[in-house]
């Protein structure tokens, strides 16, 4: 526990007072990372209240001013289901893996759907762990994925780092070889995929198609992680001979699962309700594996602002004149057309190599045209 408020505490040069190590004070913690892995915290408004008293602990004061109890964190959150709300409660240490798990699922969303006309941006809304997108499109069947992906990621890594109390390496072994062994802080794969499955599954109550969809595509975010954990190596022996390998499991970089999520968007499958059987059966007769994405209603044109959709439009994004594929004017501005103007960009210029050993740049500027969709 300590070390997670380290690592929070030293970003903004904070100091850690003892009043924090406490439940409650974890609380506070808990909510201070929240607002910040959500946007809504500059350092410019950070203010950390001194106590007033030995028993009490210091409040923190961020986007309004009031004093946070585990409750109160918990309440802030916005889309919680009443089970989520107790783990929350119950668990506030992991709280922060998972807000970070989020936080890396948005950047992720946002980079992968950059040239779409949904660019993932119904993901910016504060505290966004309910429904985001109402249509059971191939958008949201991607959205679910890669926050369960996210989360499980970051509780994993948060174990591997010793920033859970709960849990630590995995030091299990598998393929067993003569000429290396296991060894190391193995990544608790396990143990992320079991809580982010806990956490995450916790808010689908309804016994509907949705649900239904939503549980699945989870689950195959989940599974994006743990079957692509990558094997790490390290070298023994004399002058570098690598006569003995230590040998154990780490994460990949999360970039290779959101690339292997949208492999899978682009092939997801259509699911139909059987109301009278309650199950969720596809178009085609082929049973859908644990690890493909599935949906439930053809995707929008995402050419309008439209909140219920998910959707915040094209206007006014930039896009490529020149090209004819996903990004282009053409397709992101919807046959509206788009407006030219000019930019003043800066750039490094006439860089240098000198010894030893730095690299020395001027700046220049450039004028380029940028093109928006009307």
């Amino acid at each position: 526990m300590y070390v997670a408020l380290r690592l929070i505490f030293e970003r903004w040069s904070v100091q850690i007072s003892p009043q924090l190590i406490s439940p409650q004070g974890m609380s506070t913690v808990i909510f201070f990372y929240y607002c910040i892995a959500s946007g809504e915290v500059d350092a410019a408004v950070i203010e950390i209240i001194t106590a007033r008293s030995p028993g009490s602990f210091p409040s923190l004061r961020t986007c309004e001013s009031v004093e946070f109890g585990a409750e109160m964190v918990c309440g802030r959150m916005g889309g919680l289901s009443r089970r989520q709300r107790e783990i929350c409660k119950s668990s506030p240490e992991a709280m922060i893996a998972i807000a970070d798990g989020i936080k890396l699922a948005m950047d992720e969303c946002h980079y992968q759907f950059n040239y779409h006309r949904w660019n993932c941006s119904a993901l910016n809304k504060k505290h966004s762990l309910g429904y985001v997108i109402s249509v059971g499109s191939k958008e949201a069947a991607y959205t679910y994925s890669i926050v369960s992906g996210g989360v499980s990621y970051a509780i994993s890594r948060a174990c591997s780092r010793g920033e859970l109390s709960t849990c630590g390496c995995d030091l299990s072994s598998s393929n067993a070889h003569a000429s290396w062994k296991w060894s190391g802080c193995g990544v608790d794969v396990n143990y992320g995929v079991k809580l982010a499955r806990k956490f995450l599954d916790a808010r689908e109550i309804e016994f509907d198609a949705r649900s239904r969809m939503n549980l699945h595509n989870n689950k195959a975010g989940r599974m994006a992680v743990k079957n692509n954990m990558v094997e790490i190596c390290k070298c023994h022996g004399v002058s570098g001979s690598c006569s003995m390998k230590t040998c154990w499991k780490g994460l990949p970089h999360f970039r290779s699962i959101g690339a292997h999520l949208m492999d899978k968007y682009h092939r997801a499958r259509r699911g139909v309700w059987n109301r009278s059987s309650g199950l969720l059966t596809m178009k085609k007769k082929l049973k859908p594996r644990g690890t493909d994405l599935i949906y439930l209603e053809p995707s929008p044109n995402y050419c309008q602002a439209n909140s219920n959709l998910g959707s915040l439009g094209t206007k006014g994004r930039i896009c490529n004149k020149t090209s004819t594929g996903m990004g282009s004017c053409n397709v992101l501005c919807c046959g509206r057309g788009y407006n030219t103007h000019q930019n003043l960009v800066s750039k490094q210029c006439n860089c240098k190599f000198h010894w030893c050993c730095y690299v020395q740049c001027s700046k220049c500027t450039d004028l380029v045209q940028v093109h928006s969709c009307k």
